[in-house]
């Protein structure tokens, strides 16, 4: 059986549909405090693996589940959480565009906030501006995001405040308020890497959606199930992926609230899947139930001790 990853595992047992065996001394994974002493039954149970849509999603691609991708607008508001430098390009004076990059933190409704040293002397402020944003997952894919809109002094000193508390804390320093200068939002265009083509978000949408509430933790635990549990990221690949293909290796690119995502390798180049979670979760206790039920699942279907009731991806993207 898979070696569940320790570190996603509590103390605490979650309630589970899966009856769970015992294991011989020499069985390749042996965890006696997380099963019950079960023997394997003799004919095959069927298990059932919900999927559940969630009201604000992706636009549904053929060969995935719907509600199995965060929306594009929830993306770019995760990605400016995430982030701390961007590039403000906007016209100099004599009309050549100009860019220069920029720290800046997020105000509740995702706009950034730029400290700049006399920017007036570069360009007009109160003219039209993007602001370019990118967030490296993995070493292997960029998402990014390119807000339009214009820069503007605030007169709201509450607001001011607050953002000057965020960036001592996310800086170490504090910053002069005279300084900050704030960036409307008109539209967003988002892309979920180099050379893809990007979708156009509202500003309405953006500034609605919700970063994704796993964005703090998710980087440690993709690191822990590559570094420390690929045997579990490549059994998984395999159980809920129909690649087609012998798969020669598997590796996490990244994890939020809906679902994971994975590089496939083979002999045929490497391709991009997105496998969703049972059900949507909101924490790290979810994250780490939902990866030992599928390790488990996955372990289970392998072995033909159970058959799988649940949607397998079919869509794969070839990026190389």
């Amino acid at each position: 059986m898979p070696l569940l990853p320790h570190a996603l595992l509590s103390s605490t047992l979650p309630s589970s549909p899966l009856p769970t065996p015992s294991l011989p001394k020499n069985a390749p994974f042996c965890c006696p405090h997380r099963f019950f002493t079960l023997k394997y039954p003799s004919s095959r149970r069927l298990l059932r693996c919900s999927l559940v849509s969630v009201s604000t999603e992706a636009p549904p691609t053929m060969g995935e589940p719907r509600g199995s991708r965060l929306s594009p607008a929830e993306v770019s508001r995760t990605i400016m959480e995430l982030s701390s430098t961007g590039t403000l390009s906007t016209l100099t004076p004599e009309g050549c565009p100009l860019g220069i990059g920029a720290r800046f933190v997020v105000d509740p409704r995702g706009a950034p906030a730029l400290c700049l040293n006399q920017p007036d002397s570069l360009f007009a402020i109160g003219g039209r501006a993007s602001f370019h944003v990118q967030f490296e997952q993995s070493g292997s894919r960029t998402p990014q995001c390119t807000l339009l809109g214009s820069l503007s002094k605030s007169d709201d000193e509450f607001l001011l405040k607050k953002l000057g508390m965020k960036w001592e804390k996310q800086f170490g320093e504090q910053v002069n308020e005279e300084l900050i200068y704030l960036m409307s939002i008109e539209r967003v265009l988002h892309m979920e890497d180099f050379k893809e083509n990007g979708v156009w978000v509202t500003s309405s949408e953006y500034m609605n959606a919700v970063p994704d509430p796993l964005r703090n933790f998710a980087e440690k635990i993709v690191e822990e199930m590559n570094f420390r549990h690929a045997e579990d990221v490549r059994r998984l690949c395999n159980v809920y992926v129909e690649s087609g293909f012998q798969v020669t290796g598997a590796k996490m690119i990244w994890v939020d609230r809906l679902g994971f995502d994975l590089h496939i390798y083979s002999e045929k180049g490497v391709f991009a899947a997105r496998i969703p979670f049972p059900r949507e979760v909101a924490d790290e206790k979810g994250v780490k139930s939902s990866f030992n039920s599928m390790s488990h699942l996955a372990w289970e279907v392998e072995k033909n001790y159970a058959v799988p009731d649940f949607e397998k991806v079919t869509f794969l993207k070839k990026i190389m």
